[in-house]
C-alpha cells in the first residue's frame, strides 16, 4: 500500500520549505496543497485546528505540525539521508541552532529591522548582527552547521540563503557583510547552490514584490498597533504562524 504524504503549504512561506527540502532530500513522494491565508481551506482547519496555519505534514491520514516538529517527524520516519548526526551531543546542538534560528535570528531580522523604520530600526540592527556573529562562529571551518552535509539546522536556518538578500534590497540595509561574516557568506552560497535546494527557491521576483508592498504598508500602519490587533485575535507566536506578517510569507 503506497504511503500518503501530503504538505499543507504557501507558495512563499520559508517554513514550508523547510519541510520541502527535507522530503526532497530524503526522496519522499508528495502532495503539495497551496494554501491562501486569507481563505483557509476546510481541510487545513481540520488538520490543525488549534493553530490553524501551515506548514502541516499529513502522513496517511495523521497531521504533524509545526515546521520544526515535521523535520523531526521526517527524520525519524524516514532514515535514509540522515538530517541528524548520531552523536547525542552533536544531535542536541543541531537542535540548539534550529531553534535558536527562529526565537533569535528570524526574530532580530525580521521584527528588529525588517519591520521597524527611522530610529527603531536603527536600534535593531546591533542585535540582529549580533545573533549572525553567533551563527558566524558556529560555522567557522565546516561547510554545514553539521559539518559537510546538509542537516536539520541548515534546513532550519536556510531561509537566510536567500530571503536576507530580499530582505536587504527591500530596506535598502546590509547586514551580510562578507568581511565581517565570512564563514556564513560561503555556508550561504554553499546552502543556496545546492541542486535541492536551488529548484525548490520561491521566484524573487515576486518575493520583492510581496515583500516591498508588506513593507510600504507598515509605513502606513503603526506596527505596535499591529501587535495589539494581533493579540486581540490571539495571534500567539511570531514564528512560523500565518498572522498578517506571514500571510505575506
Amino acid at each position: 500500500m503506497a504511503e500518503e504524504v501530503k504538505v499543507f503549504r504557501t507558495w512563499s512561506s520559508p517554513y514550508g520549505l523547510r519541510v520541502i527540502w527535507a522530503l526532497k532530500l530524503k526522496g519522499v513522494e508528495f502532495e503539495t496543497i497551496y494554501e491562501d491565508l486569507s481563505n483557509k481551506s476546510p481541510s487545513l482547519l481540520q488538520y490543525n485546528p488549534v493553530y490553524k496555519k501551515i506548514p502541516v505534514l499529513v502522513h496517511n491520514g495523521k497531521a504533524i505540525c509545526e515546521s520544526l516538529v515535521i523535520l523531526e517527524y521526517i527524520e525519524e520516519t524516514w532514515k535514509q539521508t540522515p538530517l541528524l548526526p548520531q552523536d547525542p551531543h552533536q544531535k542536541a546542538n543541531a537542535r540548539f541552532w534550529a531553534k535558536f534560528g527562529d526565537d533569535k535570528v528570524f526574530q532580530s531580522v525580521a521584527w528588529g529591522v525588517f519591520l521597524k523604520e527611522g530610529k527603531e530600526q536603527e536600534e535593531g540592527i546591533p542585535a540582529a548582527l549580533e545573533n549572525l556573529k553567533y551563527l558566524e562562529d558556529e560555522l567557522k571551518g565546516k561547510k554545514f552547521f553539521g559539518g559537510e552535509t546538509i542537516g536539520l539546522a541548515d534546513l532550519a536556518l536556510g531561509w537566510l540563503a536567500y530571503y536576507l538578500d530580499i530582505f536587504e534590497e527591500v530596506t535598502g540595509l546590509k547586514l551580510l557583510d562578507e568581511e565581517k561574516f565570512p564563514s556564513l557568506a560561503a555556508w550561504k552560497q554553499e546552502f543556496a547552490n545546492a541542486p535541492i535546494i536551488h529548484e525548490n527557491w520561491p521566484d524573487r521576483d515576486k518575493l520583492i514584490d510581496k515583500f516591498s508592498a508588506m513593507s510600504a504598508g507598515l509605513s502606513c500602519y503603526n506596527l505596535q498597533e499591529y501587535k495589539n490587533n494581533a493579540e486581540k485575535k490571539q495571534i500567539t507566536s511570531e514564528s512560523d504562524s500565518d498572522s498578517w506578517y506571514c500571510s505575506f510569507l
